[in-house]
């Protein structure tokens, strides 16, 4: 007989009141990212069971946060709970009821991803009247050749899949810096756009906020507006403004701006010392981020911080900053990107300080961020070489799994491997061939350590590691297929946003834009988020 932990259930109303009191709370919906997208309460950060070992340590810095966890039935919620509580985790709960529980408390349910950042834009929209300008409209004035330029405000790779022909990739946090730089002659009309509606209304009001004396705009309905009114796009393009090509006078002039800017929402202020010293403290949970570009921040960061572009932070707070009523601590290295990522962050009532006093010397550290203090040792494994898979597979008998993400197993994966969930293990072993013996990957090789213990006791057969993963396989000049093949599970690991790509029917792209526009009534309803525009 199964042994089956039990964990402790709190109610919604009990959920809800840490909210509203902003008490440290990580609400986490184990499912994967699609059925998550499907509904979920506002504050809900999405955490799969799937990925747990490798997410919980980075996204759950603090061992004895309050957590409750939460599913639609699938029992996901019990066994994160069980897993979360042995990777040394103290305070563990349940939602009462789980998802259809919050649904017949009265909480309010809501679609899509980074809910808390999009809803906040469309509140700012509302209470600033951010100036807007359509499609057709910036389409006339670049066809007039007025004295204007395009601001893209995404990440450059989202810029360059698709973009406004003529446009500037200028992320959010260095926007700024881009205006004063870019468009010196105050005359010089500004329009920022990202996808959808977030980042173009976020950027735009970010330039009036610091007070840039040009005319400013958002493009209205970003490149899904630009689409839905017939107009081409370009792909590919490579425009990109250089943070570190901006003048010294420029940049201190964008530093004293982003600084009344952050005054004003109130933002706090520490030392470097400081934030190391309140990172150290098991009391609260403390998020340390720094905010310039990842080619930035690999190239010398302060050690401690992560990288996490400021545009991006206040797009996706409840990424990567899962727990509400957290610490936040943003670092750059010009007074300006800190300053102005805190500035909303602070409205969208999270704990924003920014550091201040820091000298190139603190810079030191190189590279991608460390591994979480308390991230778990992979289990050990039986490895196998990919030269010897391959003469593995040339008799019957062996079969591959593939853990990986199911865009990159698309791209790109060992002919006859399977693309598993793990999550769902037990339903697809079941379902594939049977096997003597399994071999296990993921791009790295790391995810496939940790499913390996499982499969081997859900079939009683042997099971190995494929070393370095399917990148060391890609490395090693060995075959690979592409497309769709032998999927055991479905492809739900990853939502597709309505705005990516340029394949999307007209429809999709419209009722995004309508249910962008109807976020702020459910903020009304939701009555949970305490955000505060200045």
């Amino acid at each position: 007989m199964t042994f089956v932990k039990e964990f402790r259930n709190r109610s919604f109303e009990d959920v809800r009141a840490s909210l509203l009191e902003r008490e440290e709370i990580a609400l986490l919906d184990v499912r994967e990212e699609e059925p998550h997208a499907g509904g979920h309460p506002l504050f809900a950060a999405n955490l799969p069971l799937s990925r747990l070992e490798l997410d919980a340590p980075v996204r759950l810095p603090r061992l004895a946060v309050p957590i409750v966890l939460f599913d639609a039935g699938e029992n996901y919620a019990q066994r994160a709970a069980e897993r979360l509580t042995e990777l040394g985790y103290t305070d563990v709960a349940l939602l009462e009821g789980g998802l259809q529980g919050w649904r017949t408390a009265g909480g309010e349910l809501f679609r899509d991803v980074n809910v808390p950042g999009k809803a906040f834009g469309e509140l700012v929209q509302q209470v600033r009247h951010t100036p807007t300008l359509s499609a057709q409209q910036v389409q006339d004035l670049i066809d007039s050749e007025a004295n204007v330029v395009v601001f893209d405000a995404r990440r450059f790779d989202e810029y360059q899949t698709m973009n406004i022909p003529g446009s500037i990739s200028v992320a959010g946090a260095e926007l700024l810096l881009g205006a004063r730089q870019l468009a010196p002659d105050p005359a010089t009309r500004i329009i920022v756009n990202c996808a959808g509606r977030t980042r173009s209304i976020i950027g735009a009001q970010s330039l009036i906020n610091a007070s840039v004396p040009n005319p400013v705009a958002a493009l209205r309905n970003g490149t899904i507006g630009w689409t839905l009114s017939g107009q081409p796009l370009a792909h590919g393009s490579s425009r990109r403004f250089d943070p570190a090509a901006t003048g010294d006078a420029v940049r201190l002039a964008a530093a004293e701006s982003a600084r009344a800017l952050a005054d004003r929402a109130r933002v706090g202020r520490t030392s470097r010392d400081e934030a190391r010293r309140w990172a150290g403290e098991a009391v609260r949970t403390v998020y340390r981020f720094d905010v310039r570009s990842p080619e930035e921040y690999e190239a010398g960061h302060v050690p401690g911080f992560r990288s996490a572009p400021g545009g991006q932070l206040v797009q996706e707070a409840d990424v990567f900053a899962p727990v509400r009523g957290a610490r936040v601590i943003l670092a750059d290295n010009d007074g300006v990107r800190a300053n102005m990522t805190a500035s909303w962050l602070a409205q969208m009532n999270i704990e924003a300080y920014v550091v201040d006093g820091l000298m190139p010397a603190d810079f030191a550290e190189k590279g991608p961020a460390p591994a979480a203090r308390f991230a778990p040792a992979a289990p050990a494994a039986d490895e196998i070489t990919g030269a010897d898979l391959v003469t593995l597979l040339q008799s019957r008998g062996t079969v591959v799994l593939d853990f990986t993400s199911s865009e990159n197993y698309v791209k790109r994966h060992i002919p006859g491997a399977w693309f598993v969930i793990r999550s769902q293990l037990g339903d697809v072993l079941r379902q594939l061939p049977d096997a003597q013996r399994y071999v296990l990957t993921c791009g790295s090789s790391l995810l496939a350590r940790f499913a390996a213990p499982e499969v081997a006791a859900l079939t009683g057969c042997p099971v190995q590691v494929l070393t370095g993963g399917t990148a060391a396989w890609i490395d090693a000049g060995l075959p690979v297929e592409s497309g769709e093949t032998r999927m055991a599970s479905p492809r739900i690991d990853r939502y597709r946003r309505p705005y990516e790509g340029t394949d999307h029917p007209l429809d999709a792209m419209n009722a995004y834009l309508e249910w962008e526009q109807g976020l702020v009534a459910q903020l009304e309803r939701d009555g949970t988020h305490r955000f505060r525009v200045i």
